[in-house]
Formats: C-alpha cells, structure tokens, sequence
C-alpha cells in the first residue's frame, strides 16, 4: 500500500515533468538543436559551394586558352591595281587600315582596306632596270629587297603615315629607301635568286645570277652620316662557290651565318658563313620525301625556323640542332598535314610561332607550330588562293585569290601557342638539341618561343614534397608513438605544445633562413650532414646500451616516461661531433671537396640551394603537423584495447605493434596526408631555399620549381589575360585538383582503413 508520503515526490516529479517551464526548456533545446543542424548543414554547403566557386573561377580564365581561333570576312573586293601583274608582297598597318601592294614591275599600290579605294600608286627607282627576284629582308622592320635585271639590289623599307584630319585617324603608306635610292650594284647580269640581311654593322647579300651557277655571298659595311640619317654601304668582302644544283630558293637565316642552297626538289646545301671569306659546307639534306616536292619555303619567326611547303599539301619544319660535338645540323623537327592540295603561300606572325597557310583547293588555315596546333580553316573561294599574308598584331589577314579578288579576315585567336602537347608533352624548341620539358615564359627578344610546359613544376613539386616527407615523416611518427605511448602524462604536457608551437613559425622566416644559411652552411659540410645519419641513430643506441648497464640504483632515479629528456643533451653532442667530422672526412675520401668530388668524379651536378636543402627546412616546417595529428591518434586509442593487450602477457611493443598503430592507422594515415597536403601546397620556404630552377631531375643535389612558388614568382609580372597569365592559372587548377583528387583517395583509404581496424 503506497503511503502519502511516498506518493508527493512522485507527483512532485510529476509536476516538474509536464509543467510548462520543463516544456518550454525542451522547445529551446529542440530549437537549438535545429538551429545548429542548419547551421552546420549551411556551413558545410557554403565551404562546398566556395570550394565549387574557386574552381569554376579558375576553369572561367583557363578555358579560353583552348578556344579555336575566330576567324571572319570582314570585306571582299577586286584587287587594287588590277591582277594583269603577280604579286610579290603585302603590306599590312597594325590598324588594318591601309595596306601596300607590291607588283612584280616594281609597282607600289597602297589602298584602304575598308573598300579597296587606292591612296598611293609609285614606281620603284630602278633605273631602267626590271625586277628579277624578290626577297624579305626582316618581317618585323619591314624591310624589302628587290633583284634587278642588270645585277643591281634596291632594299626598300615600307611603313605608314598616321595623321588626324578632322579629328578622324587616317592611315596613309609610304615607302622609304634606308640605303638611299641609289641601285646597290652587285653583279653584271640579271640576278636569279636573291637573299639579304641586314646586321647590325654591316649588309650581308647572298645571289645567283641567271647565266651562272655560282652563288655569291657579298658583305658591306654601314657607315652611318655624322650629319644626317643616311647610311653609306661600302663592300668588305666577296666569296663565291660553285653550286651543283638547280636553285630555286636562296635564304639567310636572322644572324646571317647559316645560309641554304634548296634546289626545285627540296635538296638542300646548309653552309656556315661564320666565316664569310671561307663558307664550309656543313651538310647535304633532302628536305622532302622522294614522291614530294616544294612549291614555297619561307623563315618562321626569328628567321631560324624553314616552313616549307609541298605539293602534296604539307608543311615540314626544319631548323638547325646542335650535337654533342657542338657541330650543327639541319633537322626534321616537325610536319603539319595541311590539305590534299599544293600548297601556295605562307604567311608568318610577326609576334609569334604562328602561321597562316593558302592551298590551291582555295583554303586558308591558321596554325602555331609549337603548341602544334591546327586554329581554323576557312574556304576562301572555290579556285586557289594565293598569296596571304598576316596583319602585324596577327588579328588579319589578306588572301589574293587565283580570280582577281582580295579577301580580308578578321582573327581572332589570342592564345594559339598554347595546347594539351604543349604543356604537358616534350616539344621541340628552336636551337634545342632534342625535344623537352621546359618551362621559360620570358625573353627579351621578339622572336621567343614560349616554353609553357607544367610538367616540370608539377614534376618539381612532388619532388620537393617527397625530400621533406623523407624527413619529416620518419621523425615526426615516431616522436609522437613515443610520446602518446610511453612518456608519462606531465612530460607530455610540456613536450606536445613545444612541438606544436614550431607551426607558428612564419615559413618565410624559415625559408630565410634556408636560404642565407643552411644552404651555404650544408655545402661547406656536406660530410658532416651525411654522417648526421649514422652518428646519431648509432649514438643514440650505444647510449642506450649504456644506459642499460648503470646501476639500477642511478637508472631508477629517473623515472621511465622522463628519460627520453636524456636524450637532448646527447642528440645536440653528437650533432655537433658529426659537423667537426666533416673536414676529416672531406680530406680522407674527398680530396678535401666533397662538391668538386660530386661533379667532376661522380658526374653529379650541384647547386648550393637544392633538394637536400628543401629536404631539411620543409621538412622541419612539416614536422608539427604530422606530430600533432599522429599524437593525437594514438593517445586516443581506448584504454581497455592497451590494458586488455597488457593482461594478455603481451608487452609495451607488442602492444604498440599490434593493437595501438593498427586503431590508430586512420589517423597515422591521416597526418601523413596533412603533411603531404601541405608540403605540395609550401610557398616561401620553396621560393627562397630551391633555386627555382624548372628542372626534372631527381638528383639531391639540384634545385627544382614547384607550382606554388612559380606562381608566386610570376603571377605579379603576368600581362592580365595574356597566356602566360591564364597558363599560371592553369597551374593553379592543376594543384587545385592535385591536392582535392589526393585528398579524396586519401579520405577513401582512411575511412576502410577505419573500417577494418575499428571492430579491435
């Protein structure tokens, strides 16, 4: 029988159960409960949706890089001056505004290019001389030569005169004679080939005359008036030999020592000319295939480079290549399948390594021959189409048809030098000796072949990443499987925030320091950093066995989880015995230079700041993560696993091995991958302390350029939307996805790993 007394607590609990106020505290804590539901559901889909943000940012610069050219007619008309005279050249002002026709009578018709109006209508000063052959003396100062009849050479400099009438820019051509307009006289008959370039002193004048077969290779010297502009041209030297063939094509490449003889069958005779008194010969070549032949030939950008091109509607490019006996040779480099027509006409961009291409199936192609790239094709009229020829910015070109009209397009193509070949496949590159990886984003000079290759900095950050992993890894795990394990709690407490503090260190300080001092301090010790990895590790065990034969009575007074403190003292000791030992050691088995003994015995290069280096100062940056994390992992293993192990008659180590590290692998796994994460993510310490150089050698003892610190190096000098710009954002989508594909494998193999170990 239940007593009043035990039935008011009841009710009391009752009562406070479903009184309002208990509800009430219920309704807040549901609410709560929601509200950091939501909370944490729109935060975790807001880092989701910033993350998504990053990379569609990152994709909305990169995807133009891969965008075909855009190429449109902007007018079509008949062809100023009439067709009854071939063309011999076009020229284009940068506005696309007026242009200059060149005929073979020596006439000189400038016209808009808006409607084909005629503005400029002269003759050549050639003095009752005809025109014979025709060259280009240098694309981008516009310079021209003419061959005459009676052995003469005008060179001839078209250009244009800007002026603002009515407020309204107008474009008019004009044509200019730098060497005045008196005939260059260089031979007594017609000449049939011609071929200039103009140095910086002198004139060099390559020709064969009509009656001979000898090619003659002239130099004059400039002499430049005190009182005016006018150069004077005086003749220094003369040489000429006996060519066997039937030439069609006479060329100078840009420095006017390599000269090629090329027959109508595409037999080549390359002569060094570094010598112009003595030309040697330097090889005989077929530039073709048997069953080919060519029908035009022209310099690429940089006139080092032969575009030629055939009749079977291919363009082979050639260009001379160094061996190792520093002996040049022209080469096959590479081969563009135009079309199944012949070829007509090549055209060349006068800021890249692009070039536009006529056929006789009436086709204008625009392609770049380094990225290997096929940009458009446009079909010009259904007859074939001629001469082309690119406007100076290469955002036009004109195209003469074979029925009298001139055809003029607008391009659009800002990124062509840049392809999935060429970023990240071996390209051959003008004056390399064989095809590689090389990234050189810069020159000075006009002419330069961009190098964009991401494979040796995608190459150079696994490399640095690995040497610091090497380093850090091994320590860092087992400091923290001998702290969580065997120090006893109160050392713990003080040595597992010391560790953790190093993190707070800024990696620009560290990379400071690596760079001003450990790298040159590690190349004056190289034997006494070697031998760091023998003294210690035997130094620690010897101090161990001694240890072990103290009397009980000294071991006892320290107690077990405090004796790894020991160790700090002797680390330091043998540290320091390990540098003395360097200059011993260098004398004894490095005839007293460990670096000289590296390059010129081993055949290893060296570089003060290299991967040994990185090894070292990322590594030590490294080291609080993986600690920390690992720590953690293992100090976190349940109690009764350890003590159930323990009972079992297994020992501390058996334990360890076969109970602790197997729970507490997912986290292991995990800090490695913190590690790693952040050694392919290091900025500055890489920056200041590897050199940065864009190398794909695995050797310790050489430097390398990792993608994060090429875009820090570079990134504050790229023209806003060029390629280099929107290639070093590519670099950064390529770590993007590096670090998110890694990551994710690394989250798929933690989480079986946490499935299989977590039933212990």
């Amino acid at each position: 029988m239940t007593t009043a007394v035990d039935r008011k607590p009841h009710s009391t609990l009752e009562a406070t159960l479903n009184g309002p106020a208990f509800e009430k505290r219920i309704q807040r804590r549901n609410i709560k409960d929601k509200l950091v539901k939501w909370g944490i559901s729109i935060g975790g889909i807001g880092v989701i949706f910033s993350v998504l943000l990053i990379m569609f940012f990152l994709l909305y610069v990169v995807i133009p890089l891969f965008v075909p050219a855009s190429v449109e007619q902007h007018q079509r008309y008949d062809l100023p001056g009439g067709n009854a005279e071939k063309t011999l050249y076009y020229g284009v002002d940068e506005y696309k505004s007026s242009a200059l026709r060149m005929t073979e009578s020596g006439k000189l018709i400038g016209f808009d290019l808006a409607n084909g109006n005629i503005q400029l209508t002269e003759e050549l000063p050639l003095q009752g001389q005809s025109v014979t052959s025709f060259t280009v003396v240098d694309e981008l100062q516009s310079l021209v030569a003419f061959g005459l009849s009676e052995g003469g050479v005008l060179v001839a400099k078209y250009g244009y005169q800007i002026s603002y009438p009515n407020d309204q820019r107008l474009v008019s051509p004009k044509i200019t004679y730098p060497y005045g307009e008196e005939i260059l006289q260089v031979s007594d008959s017609a000449i049939k080939s011609l071929a200039i370039k103009s140095l910086d002193e002198e004139l060099r004048v390559a020709y064969q005359n009509k009656e001979s077969k000898r090619v003659v290779v002239k130099s004059f010297s400039k002499t430049e008036s005190m009182f005016d502009d006018s150069i004077t041209l005086e003749e220094e030297s003369s040489v000429d030999f006996e060519s066997t063939m039937n030439l069609k094509w006479l060329l100078l490449d840009g420095s006017g020592r390599n000269l090629y003889v090329i027959s109508k069958n595409g037999t080549a005779d390359y002569y060094d000319l570094s010598d112009v008194t003595s030309p040697s010969l330097l090889q005989h070549v077929g530039l073709v295939e048997n069953a080919e032949h060519p029908t035009v030939i022209r310099f690429l950008l940089g006139d080092y480079s032969l575009m030629i091109g055939t009749d079977k509607g291919n363009v082979h490019q050639w260009f001379p290549v160094r061996d190792s006996d520093n002996d040049f040779s022209l080469q096959h480099i590479r081969s563009f399948e135009v079309s199944n027509s012949p070829i007509q006409s090549i055209a060349i961009e006068k800021g890249r390594k692009g070039f536009a291409v006529t056929d006789a199936s009436g086709q204008f192609k625009l392609y770049n021959s380094t990225a290997e790239r096929h940009l458009s094709t446009q079909q010009v009229s259904q007859e074939a189409a001629g001469l082309v020829v690119l406007a100076p910015r290469s955002n036009g070109a004109l195209v003469e048809t074979q029925n009298g009209e001139l055809v003029q397009y607008d391009i659009d193509n800002e990124h062509p030098d840049v392809s999935f070949s060429s970023l990240w496949g071996k390209v051959w590159y003008e004056g390399y000796s064989e095809p590689t990886y090389t990234w050189q984003s810069s020159s000075a000079s006009s002419d330069f072949e961009p190098k964009f290759s991401l494979t040796p900095l995608t190459f150079g950050t696994i490399k640095a990443a690995f040497y610091a992993m090497l380093f850090a890894v091994p320590i860092a795990i087992l400091a923290a499987i001998f702290t969580a394990f065997f120090m006893d709690k109160q050392t713990r407490q003080w040595i597992k925030p010391t560790v953790e503090m190093i993190e707070a260190l800024p990696t620009v300080i560290l990379g400071f320091l690596a760079g001003l001092w450990l790298a040159p301090h590690m190349e004056e010790n190289l034997p006494g950093f070697f031998s760091l990895l023998i003294v210690i590790p035997v130094g620690v065990i010897l101090f161990g066995f001694g240890w072990t034969r103290l009397p009980k009575s000294i071991r006892n007074s320290v107690p077990l989880g405090k004796r790894a403190i020991l160790l700090i003292p002797v680390v330091v000791f043998l540290g320091w015995f390990a540098m003395q030992m360097s200059s011993p050691i260098e004398n004894a088995w490095f005839n007293g230079d460990m670096r000289h003994w590296l390059t010129i015995s081993a055949g290893i290069d060296f570089d003060q700041r290299n991967a040994m280096v990185i090894g070292f100062a990322m590594g030590f940056a490294l080291i609080p993560t993986i600690f920390s994390v690992t720590e953690d992992a293992i100090y976190n293993v349940p109690t009764y696993l350890v003590n159930g192990s323990l009972a079992l008659g297994a020992s501390g180590w058996q334990t360890l091995i076969g109970v602790v590290i197997p729970t507490a692998s997912p986290g292991i796994f995990s800090a490695i991958m913190l590690g790693f994460g952040r050694g392919v993510g290091e900025t500055m310490i890489v920056l200041m302390a590897s050199g940065n150089t864009p190398l794909m050698e695995m050797n310790l003892f050489e430097g390398m350029r990792t993608l994060a610190a090429n875009l820090a190096v570079e990134m504050a000098e790229a023209e806003v939307s060029s390629s280099h710009y929107r290639v070093l954002f590519l670099a950064g989508l390529v770590l993007f996805i590096f670090t998110f594909v890694f990551n994710t494998l690394a989250e798929v193999v933690r989480q079986r790993m946490r499935r299989k170990y977590g039933s212990l």
